[in-house]
């Protein structure tokens, strides 16, 4: 009996057209079949968001590679929920989100649209991994990671993953990674900034700009360590944000009286 090769979803946050989505899809292909449902616009910065106040349409799109292509006028998520309703005829073997054009390394992971796809994937119980890029230019150069990006998902789909665990990929820009680390998250926060313009009319309105803090900056067990000296990071994820060893405490500060 002839053995069916795996199915591969792939999804992003910067939408169809994006030079990340395209060179994912064909190193995926090289590994199994693939379907790619993107957003028809971009979504950076969507996190785990759906919508469920608007309809969403698909629309069919010419193959990339081989690979058959579909636009959802909605969040990554959606993407992922739709693909699975309504455009898969069987369940995937594997999904993949990316390549993004940005870091989604330290606090980024929980903003972001490229991670909220591949935790709804591991929700699922899918295997699933999120790959990004440390440049948010549209003409930035993918072609160093391929051999990483393959390895990854290759083993990705020969082993698979621990359950309830999704991995969030990165890797340095305008370089060939000098290797990967596996490692966490490092300890950070946006410092909230705002740009304030007007209208022609006078009225005031604001643009999001702000820097990252990392406060671990010199910790060798973090992601943010490793991009700064050209090396890839593997983080696992754990969509479950379930504070399990402090329910006895919270319990305990519950059952205080006044």
């Amino acid at each position: 009996m002839e053995q069916k090769r795996p199915l591969i979803l792939i999804t992003n946050d910067d939408g169809l057209g994006a030079r990340g989505l395209e060179h994912l899809t064909r190193i995926a292909v090289t590994l199994g079949d693939v379907v790619v449902v993107a957003p028809a616009t971009p979504q950076s910065g969507k996190s785990s968001a759906i919508t469920v106040n608007t309809p969403l349409y698909i629309e069919e799109h010419p193959t990339i590679d081989g690979a058959q292509v579909f636009t959802v006028s909605g969040t990554p998520v959606d993407c992922v929920k739709l693909a699975m309703y309504a455009v898969l005829d069987r369940r995937p073997d594997l999904i993949l989100s990316g390549i993004n054009h940005g870091s989604n390394a330290a606090i980024n992971n929980i903003y972001s649209g490229t991670m909220g796809a591949t935790m709804e994937g591991c929700i699922l119980g899918i295997p699933s991994i999120g790959y990004s890029l440390l440049s948010h230019s549209p003409n930035a150069d993918f072609d160093p990671l391929t051999p990483f990006v393959r390895e990854i998902t290759a083993k990705v789909i020969r082993e698979g993953l621990p359950e309830g665990i999704c991995l969030n990929v990165n890797f340095p820009k305008e370089c060939t990674p000098l290797g990967m680390k596996v490692v966490r998250a490092a300890k950070s926060r946006w410092t909230e900034e705002y740009a304030t313009y007007a209208t022609p009319h006078g009225t005031p309105f604001y643009w999001l700009t702000g820097k990252l803090h990392n406060e671990q900056p010199d910790d060798p067990a973090t992601d943010e360590y490793w991009l700064k000296r050209q090396y890839g990071t593997i983080v696992p994820i754990r969509p479950d944000q379930t504070a399990v060893d402090e329910i006895g405490n919270i319990e305990n500060l519950m059952s205080r009286e006044e």
